[in-house]
């Protein structure tokens, strides 16, 4: 999607005087709840490792569970009071989202045609996001922490001790509505830590407590947005009492027909298959993959809306679908549609084919509206888990962003979508996958480079968060600028497939590049390194001693020797000989760049060309076509494309 520009609500104030809270810690015993629990670290260092020490001394809680808690909540960060995606503050992220939460539905906003099929009239949905009768609990903590504290909403919206106080009453109050002891032992603390999570069913509260009992075992030491360091010793050994989760009065869940690793939770809120109106159908096409056409993506979204009007939009026939939903809160997953068959959600037919979808519950224009580390970390299970099963490379040809996916014709580049945008941390990511992005070739290779910069320190300047040309706040960035010349004065490089001058714009993918893709290297000068993209040298900074890109290898393409240039697709649909009869011979139209003599570029899979035509409610005329023209995926601007095999050749990089 395209980020809209919203206008964040809350406004950080003044921090009034502290409450004694530890009288009213009492009142947990009378208080509904949703709490978690803390576990030991050392007490010295920063300052914030000393509120925590403090919280943990006060509400008796484990301070390692304490610490724990918040890691899987923020990862430590105060984010500088701004809220999450869900309303959520501070390093305990307690919930107050009517402070916060904005709705924009994705697949309703921008000119993008989500099915990208030419074979169909363009798919437009207009479906709106319901206003939700009342915030779910889970939303809501923050006023409960204020109730068992006597500490002022606003400040613990904007003082990370205050915050961590907050998380701590509300840890020890779950507990002590569990029949449980405040025990020193963090094995103690599973059903409390179950609770925190907010989740309403056994499966998301047991996911999210075996996440931060996870992070207790491996412990976690790093410096946080504020500078802070904070350390949590690993306890290697600890298990803890997890027989405690079924006096926590959640309910079962049912997820008998997920495809989903059994480390996360999983439900299935399926997308309809409805016939309706005058021939018309949705919200997706049915399909037997991996038997008739292999799965080789999987495309990461974000929402631009909260998790219950989402859930409702998929359910709606006359919308559009993807194959799964992640909440923010707490990680919990809903499937739609089954991984055999072919959502609407990526703008490009051919890459819908071939893909698995998934929407993350998240903003693009609200940089401070951050993620929790529980989505990253049950999205990236789920992502190993379908990378493993259908054979699905983990990088970044592969593992798209939407803002990644081609246009697959001309006229569609201009609408397509740009989320997840620039704040989606891909470099944590991918660690989170077990294949951390990292140098491959010689420290001083000439050759290929693999865009990595450190993210809390990248900081590009971005406009038209809340308004066109207004400045977003300064934010950690996955993406690095790219110029004409080694000057940042010098003009940004134009996307021709737009037809419109380059701007800082969070929706302008003209002269960007994400953490993770890798660019054949054309030229450097200093602190300077240019690389071939969209057909142009593009420069970037790249110092030494802040790099924002790393050697590495890989093959590369080029024309042919002797040819000028060559066209450049935004699918790899095969020649029209292949085409058998009753199915419509689909164009095979070259997008508006072209791949020059002299110039490189980064290439992924070779493929054949291939077309799933899919036009009619019943099965029986569906056909997946395959090619004998070869295509190889390329890197070729911030969007991926296709060149012919027959007209480049394939050189290894150097190194």
């Amino acid at each position: 999607m395209r980020g809209s520009a919203t206008d964040p609500t809350s406004t950080p104030g003044r921090r009034p005087a502290r409450a004694a809270a530890g009288t009213l810690a009492s009142a947990a015993l009378l208080l509904p709840l949703l709490a978690a629990a803390p576990a030991p670290a050392d007490s010295s260092g920063g300052g914030l490792q000393r509120a925590f020490a403090a919280a943990a001394a006060e509400y008796h809680v484990p301070q390692s569970v304490l610490l724990g808690v918040s890691y899987l909540q923020s990862r430590w960060d105060g984010h500088g009071g701004a809220p999450s995606v869900t309303g959520g503050y501070g390093p305990m992220h307690l919930t107050d989202a009517r402070t916060a939460l904005a709705s924009v539905p994705h697949h309703s906003e921008g000119a993008e045609d989500p099915r990208g099929d030419e074979s169909r009239p363009a798919l437009h949905p207009t479906a709106e996001i319901p206003e939700p009768a009342a915030l779910p609990a889970r939303l809501e903590t923050l006023p409960k922490a204020a109730e068992l504290t006597g500490i002022p909403a606003e400040e613990l919206r904007t003082d990370e001790a205050a915050n961590i106080a907050g998380g701590a009453a509300l840890l020890a109050a779950a507990q002590r509505e569990l029949g449980e002891p405040l025990s020193e032992d963090p094995a103690d603390w599973y059903g409390a830590v179950a609770r925190f999570s907010g989740a309403d069913d056994t499966a998301t509260a047991a996911a999210y407590a075996n996440d931060v009992y996870d992070v207790l075992r491996t412990g976690e030491e790093r410096v946080t947005d504020s500078g802070q360091p904070v350390a949590l010793a690993a306890r290697p050994g600890l298990v803890p009492e997890t027989a405690q989760l079924g006096r926590a009065g959640l309910r079962a869940a049912s997820d008998a027909n997920t495809e989903c690793p059994p480390s996360v939770s999983c439900e299935w809120i399926p997308a309809p298959y409805e016939e309706f109106g005058d021939g018309d159908y949705g919200n997706h096409d049915l399909g037997d993959r991996p038997a008739s056409q292999r799965i080789r993506y999987i495309v990461v979204h974000d929402t631009e809306g909260g998790w219950d009007g989402v859930i409702n939009l998929v359910q709606d026939p006359t919308y559009v679908s993807w194959n799964y939903s992640l909440r923010s809160t707490d990680g919990h997953i809903a499937q739609h549609v089954k991984a055999k068959d072919v959502a609407w959600h990526a703008g490009n037919w051919y890459v819908n084919a071939e893909s698995i979808g998934l929407e993350h519950e998240g903003f693009l224009a609200q940089p401070d509206a951050w993620y929790t580390e529980a989505m990253y970390r049950a999205s990236a299970r789920l992502v190993k888990y379908l990378a493993e099963k259908y054979d699905i490379p983990l990088d970044r040809q592969h593992i798209l962003g939407h803002d990644t996916v081609p246009g697959p014709t001309t006229g569609t580049i201009p609408g397509m979508h740009t989320d997840p945008g620039p704040y989606w941390d891909w470099r944590h990511y991918f660690e989170l996958l077990g294949r951390p992005l990292q140098r491959t070739g010689p420290r001083n290779g000439d050759s290929v480079v693999t865009i990595l910069p450190e993210y809390a320190a990248n900081r590009p300047v971005y406009t038209g968060c809340t308004a066109k040309g207004v400045p977003c706040p300064a934010h950690g960035s996955s993406e690095v600028r790219l110029y004409s010349d080694h000057d940042e004065n010098s003009a940004l490089i134009k996307d021709i497939g737009l037809g419109t001058t380059p701007t800082t714009g969070v929706n302008d993918l003209s002269s960007r590049v994400s953490t993770g893709q890798q660019f054949a290297v054309a030229d450097r000068w200093g602190d300077w390194t240019a690389i071939w993209y969209l057909g142009q040298k593009a420069w970037f900074r790249n110092p030494k001693d802040q790099p924002t890109a790393v050697a590495s290898t890989g093959r590369l393409v080029t024309p042919k020797e002797g040819v000028a240039s060559v066209p450049v697709y935004g699918r790899a649909y095969p020649e029209a000989s292949a085409y058998p009869a009753g199915v419509p011979k689909q164009a095979v139209s070259p997008l508006p760049y072209k791949l020059l003599a002299g110039q490189e570029y980064v290439a992924g899979d070779q493929v054949p060309g291939e077309y799933y035509y899919a036009v009619t409610f019943t099965t029986d005329s569906h056909r997946v076509v395959i090619g004998k023209d070869l295509y190889y995926e390329i890197q070729f601007g911030h969007r991926v494309a296709f060149v012919r095999a027959a007209d480049v050749r394939v050189v290894p990089s150097a190194g």
